[in-house]
């Protein structure tokens, strides 16, 4: 990414945006995590048309999501546009890439290769009939990890870095710990990486902090299987909906105290310098309970990972004049992007 994208920026003092930065490289990174398949799309001018087909299939689900009379709004765009892709157009080409891939590694095993992906996992496995997954299946559960953490990661990185724009003191403190725990040495080390990363306290706070106050998914909803009574009293009535908010939790004075707007990953940081582990009920930015987010752990990894790789190597300002906002939607997205400059450190 250094290389290719924000040498370049900081040398030709060009404005980037980082939030389509981080869109392209969180692709990339799990589709090669999912299907061990280099998308490129973090070198490529414009977008791959997997990754444009597979951004607009996400935006067309928020909208049917929203617009009950999505079907109507469907027929009346294949009439007024019809030369622009539709849904269907969208799910083809996402499908074609996930079959051509899934076809071209089972020869790949088959001839005794050996490869560390998800989907290269997952042809081992079985269904519940005790059958090996077909294509289809195949497709649905790589697609389904991709789908999950490609924009939550995106977005949690964006408004980290948003903070820290905003927050220099707190950027200086970050560096400063990068610098004492991170060498050139380890850099491109991946077990000693990690195993440094795990005694990293502030980086980890900090990451805290980003989803405490901007969760991936600002709103969620359950629905009730059977009458329950909360521990206050309240009584849930089977096929009731249950809807609530992180987004607000995360500012709630009642819940985090009056400095509750304040970004201060120092909350995290206990008097004798360990970290503070909140329960899932009061920070649920991965969810909580038996449901809890399966991919909580390499989420959290792989964005340390990118702010250690980020911070250690590059300064970043906010363009003026620009409005940084969120856009309504399932997850936590920048409406309007993030426009930034880049300096090297020296």
């Amino acid at each position: 990414m250094s290389h290719h994208i924000l040498d370049k920026a900081a040398d030709e003092c060009q404005v980037l945006d980082f939030h389509d930065l981080m869109y392209r490289f969180t692709l990339d990174s799990f589709i090669l995590l999912g299907f061990g398949v280099q998308l490129n799309g973090l070198k490529t001018e414009g977008k791959v048309p997997f990754a444009e087909s597979f951004d607009q299939a996400q935006k067309n689900t928020f909208l049917r999501f929203i617009n009950p009379f999505w079907r109507v709004s469907d027929a009346l765009s294949k009439v007024l546009f019809p030369t622009s892709q539709s849904m269907d157009d969208h799910l083809k080409v996402v499908d074609t890439f996930a079959r051509e891939v899934a076809e071209k590694r089972r020869g790949e095993l088959a001839s005794g290769m050996e490869f560390r992906d998800l989907l290269s996992r997952f042809m081992t496995a079985h269904n519940n009939k005790g059958e090996p997954l077909n294509n289809d299946e195949l497709r649905d559960i790589v697609l389904n990890f991709v789908i999950a953490g490609r924009d939550t990661t995106a977005q949690a990185l964006s408004w980290g870095f948003y903070m820290l724009c905003c927050h220099p003191r707190v950027e200086r403190k970050l560096y400063e710990e990068i610098k004492e725990y991170i060498d050139e040495s380890i850099m491109h080390d991946s077990a000693a990486l990690y195993e440094r990363i795990k005694d990293m306290k502030y980086a980890h706070a900090f990451f805290y902090e980003v989803l405490r106050l901007y969760p991936s998914v600002p709103l969620n909803m359950k629905y009730a299987l059977e009458d329950d009574i909360w521990p206050d009293g309240t009584h849930i009535q089977k096929g009731d909906y249950i809807l609530w908010s992180p987004f607000a939790q995360g500012r709630s004075e009642k819940v985090w105290g009056p400095d509750a707007r304040e970004f201060k990953p120092e909350r995290w940081i206990k008097p004798d310098g360990e970290l503070r582990r909140e329960s899932q009920g009061q920070w649920p930015a991965f969810h909580a309970g038996p449901r809890t987010c399966l991919g909580q752990n390499l989420a959290t990894l792989e964005a340390i990972v990118a702010i250690i790789f980020l911070v250690k190597r590059y300064q970043f300002e906010l363009v003026p004049g620009q409005e940084v906002t969120y856009q309504v939607s399932l997850t936590l997205p920048m409406k309007y992007g993030m426009k930034v400059t880049v300096k090297k450190r020296e």
